[in-house]
């Protein structure tokens, strides 16, 4: 266990399964105070039973496309725990289909959760964190925010939109002890692309990217790695977007 990470408080959004489950997972073990949030109670209580053995934690249904709901989660952070040290934004969704064939809700859907939900969370995160004099923000990109693949327009465009974001923010908070840094994966063993199952066994492994966000919380206070891409070591040779 981290004496750095021990009764630090982190909220991780899209925490029920996957990359987020990892991530909290991971904290906990560390000894850290963890929220989760996602969209459906269903998942967040299955999530819940998995970490609540592992640690204190404590779990909200939240749309992160949402400001009213992501104002809430963070006012409910601040008062149960009296402060929040981390932000691991985590919740995303995809949606892929040609251009053409994008209708508007889908393409706004897209980029709400992606892009403006991680603009929520920061917005209400970053004064928390300066009353309490810093922190640190992991964005969970992807791969897709820097090449560009057919069908999926909204979802690139809501990563490579986060990219800018990142960096922008980066900027803006450094000097109040803010680090911000994005962790950019390729192909990753989740749910996310489809149905898990042997064949994905050469994707990057959830655990592997909680890894790297304990790596960031870790490193010294004098420097930032301000953004990592992660790859699959060995991919399939005719897997076109292994990034």
């Amino acid at each position: 266990m981290s004496s750095e990470l021990k009764g630090r408080v982190a909220l991780v959004t899209g925490g029920s399964r996957g990359i987020g489950l990892a991530v909290a997972k991971a904290l906990l073990a560390e000894g850290a105070t963890v929220a989760i949030c996602a969209r459906g109670h269903e998942s967040l209580d299955e999530a819940m039973h998995q970490l609540r053995p592992l640690g204190r934690v404590e779990g909200r249904v939240c749309d992160v496309g949402r400001f009213a709901e992501v104002a809430e989660l963070l006012r409910f952070v601040d008062q149960t725990f009296g402060r929040i040290d981390f932000l691991i934004n985590n919740a995303g969704i995809g949606r892929f289909a040609p251009i053409g064939e994008t209708d508007p809700a889908t393409w706004d859907e897209v980029i709400a959760t992606n892009l403006s939900g991680v603009f929520y969370c920061c917005h209400e995160a970053i004064p928390l964190m300066k009353k309490n004099g810093g922190g640190f923000i992991i964005n969970i990109g992807s791969l897709a925010g820097k090449h560009a693949f057919a069908g999926a327009s909204a979802y690139n465009a809501s990563k490579f939109g986060l990219n800018g974001l990142s960096e922008a923010m980066m900027l803006d908070v450094r000097h109040d002890k803010i680090r911000v840094s994005t962790i950019m994966p390729g192909s990753v063993n989740t749910k996310f692309g489809g149905a898990d199952g042997p064949e994905a066994d050469w994707k990057i492994a959830p655990e592997h990217i909680a890894e790297t966000v304990l790596h960031l919380l870790t490193m010294p206070e004098r420097s930032l790695a301000s953004v990592i891409e992660m790859r699959p070591s060995r991919p399939p040779k005719k897997w076109k977007q292994a990034f």
